[in-house]
């Protein structure tokens, strides 16, 4: 056998392998090569079994402390006691200041009259009244400078102020007032007329 194969003449031509082959495409087609494997090491990090974990249960939610039947009739008495002390001072103080304020308008409107009497050389009548100190009269209109003030306002009360030419307190000019609160002639307090007198 050791002769035999001795005796079988080598090629003396290089022998072609199928790597060292050149790839032949046809003309338009790309070379298609084979994917790549990825090798994909088994991870080294622990398992965590389920079994292994602790979830916290959540606690149940308390309810806020309510209040008694007794707390609540505690704060009732303590807000009346203090309605019934603060409100009245708050009630006399808006009647002082509406008294104040239908002073000065008085003040005001007796001022606007005596101004009207130095060009129209009378004061207005009681059928004329206040509304002269806005508009012309029918008969002096030469005469008539105004307008005296710029409105004729309510009193604080909501109603229109009162003129009578002659007066009974100023026989020779004119009485001028306000009927208060009770929106009526006379009355005591801050029912009281005011006027100017």
């Amino acid at each position: 056998m050791h002769l035999l194969r001795s005796s079988i003449p080598r090629p003396t031509h290089p022998v072609v392998r199928p790597s060292s082959l050149p790839v032949v495409r046809p003309p338009g087609h790309p070379v298609v090569r084979p994917p790549r494997l990825r090798v994909v090491r088994a991870s080294s990090r622990p398992v965590v079994r389920a079994s292994s974990l602790h979830i916290p249960r959540s606690s149940p939610r308390r309810l806020p402390p309510a209040f008694t039947l007794l707390e609540i009739m505690v704060v009732v008495i303590i807000l009346g006691v203090l309605a019934a002390t603060i409100i009245p001072q708050f009630i006399g103080t808006t009647d002082d200041a509406k008294i104040s304020a239908a002073r000065a308008h008085i003040a005001e409107l007796e001022s606007a009259l005596e101004r009207l009497s130095l060009t129209l050389e009378r004061y207005p009548t009681t059928d004329e009244g206040l509304r002269l100190l806005v508009t012309p009269p029918a008969t002096d209109a030469a005469k008539w400078r105004g307008p005296y003030v710029k409105q004729v306002r309510n009193d604080p009360w909501g109603e229109p102020y009162q003129y009578r030419c002659p007066g009974i307190h100023h026989a020779q000019s004119f009485d001028l007032w306000s009927r208060g609160a009770d929106r009526a002639d006379g009355g005591e307090g801050k029912n009281a007329d005011l006027g100017n007198w």
